[in-house]
């Protein structure tokens, strides 16, 4: 694997998150309001909750850049939780008087009850608060500057919403990303946009959720990211567990993976097309159906991700379930939350999408300086299209 790594701590209600990453280049420039887009990005989106009203997030650049630019040595930040003042108590780090109210009541669908008996609590809140996608705040952090990185090899992430509650976008291409952002479910297709904005409103007047899939792509990716020769260096696997890890995502394909089940092998496979040798070798498919990539390897098209994510498990109308203290039925317990997550779910596929990659860019192109991996970068591409003898 490459040197690119990081850690996130931080409770749902707690002060806030703090991030490290290790293995940026020095030499990249890179300032706090880069990062705040794609915070800014992620907190938007039909169907949010109101914690999304309170928190205006923005990482502060507390060590590894001098200057906007950065040093080679570890990037540290930190996400303040603005709702952290109504939560003092409840969340303190020290002991306090009296008695705090205990969560007993547990959800199913989420890590309360899993989490509870594995790290043998009393109370569901000691679970809870770090399973809750409050953390992919942090991990959009890691992914802007991530972003940035690839940025200085013409590598663009963008991601767009397939559909939510069983109502699809029509497919575009070419894809208008500006149409995306603009969207407050993030489609391009309007009549699909009013089914999706539908669906939500529907959810939460009954006190329910509503999930869908995201697309995210990645343009400008250079043939032989990853590798064929390990199952853990497989490119599309690094980023199938990458997804996988983001709050209630329940499944991924690259390009159009489950669609090719139903297909035979010439539908499926996409026809590498001639090229003329005296102007170069550059190597093009007649289709993309493999998403990018072949192998465990990026092959030089866009990478293409689908992600399915579930109706997340904290309902209005909650469901019934057992308290943990005595066993006998109840409702499962309620704690604010958002009616649809699909539409920053991508801005999360965009930022896992972002890591996978950067990690395999270095990887591949290794520098401590962003200079020295840029002429790494370049002196590969002059040779990637010869073969030898």
């Amino acid at each position: 694997m490459g040197n690119l790594r990081f850690l996130t701590s931080g409770e749902s209600h707690g002060q806030g998150l703090s991030v490290v990453i290790e293995g940026i280049p020095a030499g990249l420039t890179l300032s706090e309001d880069y990062i705040a887009r794609d915070l800014a990005r992620r907190q938007k989106g039909y169907g949010r909750g109101p914690r999304m009203q309170i928190e205006k997030d923005r990482a502060l650049i507390s060590a590894g850049v001098r200057h906007g630019v950065t040093l080679g040595s570890p990037i540290a930040l930190w996400i303040q939780n603005k709702d952290w003042e109504n939560w003092q108590d409840v969340m303190s780090v020290t002991p306090i008087e009296g008695e705090v109210k205990r969560v007993t009541r547990l959800r199913p669908g989420h890590a309360d009850m899993a989490g509870i008996l594995k790290y043998k609590q009393s109370d569901v809140r000691n679970i809870l608060e770090r399973a809750s996608a409050r953390e992919t705040a942090a991990r959009g952090a890691v992914g802007a500057v991530c972003r940035r990185l690839l940025e200085e090899f013409d590598i663009q992430i963008h991601s767009s919403t397939i559909s939510i509650g069983g109502h699809f976008a029509k497919p575009s291409s070419p894809m208008d990303w500006e149409k995306v952002e603009q969207s407050v479910v993030r489609c391009t297709d309007p009549e699909a946009e009013k089914l999706m904005i539908a669906a939500i409103d529907e959810a939460k007047e009954s006190g329910n959720t509503v999930g869908g899939i995201f697309q995210v792509v990645a343009a400008g990716v250079p043939v032989g990211l990853g590798s064929h020769v390990h199952w853990d260096r497989k490119l599309d696997g690094r980023i199938a567990q990458a997804m996988m890890s983001i709050n209630a995502m329940k499944g991924v394909e690259i390009g159009h993976g489950f669609e090719q089940t139903h297909m035979v092998g010439s539908q499926v496979h996409d026809v590498i097309e001639p090229f003329d040798a005296a102007k170069g070798r550059t190597w093009k498919r007649a289709t993309n159906r493999a998403g990018g990539i072949e192998g465990g390897m990026s092959n030089g098209e866009e990478i293409v991700v689908r992600v399915a994510v579930k109706p997340i498990s904290t309902l209005a109308k909650p469901l019934p379930s057992v308290d943990l203290v005595t066993g006998e039925k109840i409702q499962a317990h309620y704690e604010r939350s958002d009616v649809c997550q699909v539409p920053p779910a991508g801005i999360v596929g965009e930022a896992m999408l972002a890591i996978v990659l950067a990690e395999a860019l270095l990887e591949k192109f290794g520098g401590d300086h962003i200079e020295e991996t840029r002429r790494n970068y370049q002196g590969y591409l002059k040779t990637v299209g010869e073969v030898p003898e």
